[in-house]
């Protein structure tokens, strides 16, 4: 039986991956990829200020890696990307502006 279950996982699999794979497919496995690296931007500002920061990179990678992800949506008719990535993008953007209209410094995690 869990030979039978791993057998379809690897068949599902490779039909998701490999058999199905197209430009749409690379297009939002890089969309997702440049999305998460925000966390690792997050990351890496927060350990060098020696605090949680959220650098202006991290949004610019929320909002590439948002468009990217809601054209995916758009192009595979998936509502769920769509609703998901059309109202966070314009959070993403509201606080780019945010940033620039307080000459670019970026944002910082409020204290308690």
């Amino acid at each position: 039986m869990i030979i039978q279950y791993g057998q379809a996982l690897s068949n599902y699999f490779y039909d998701v991956f490999i058999a199905k794979f197209d430009f749409w497919l690379a297009f939002g496995l890089i969309a997702q990829l440049f999305f998460t690296a925000r966390f690792l931007v997050q990351w890496i500002a927060s350990e060098r200020a020696g605090n949680s920061v959220v650098p202006m990179a991290f949004w610019f990678c929320s909002m590439g890696g948002g468009l990217m992800t809601l054209i995916y949506g758009i192009v595979k008719r998936e509502p769920v990307i769509i609703l998901g990535q059309v109202f966070a993008t314009i959070i993403y953007v509201r606080n780019i502006m945010l940033i620039w209209k307080n000459h670019g410094t970026a944002s910082k995690t409020l204290d308690r």
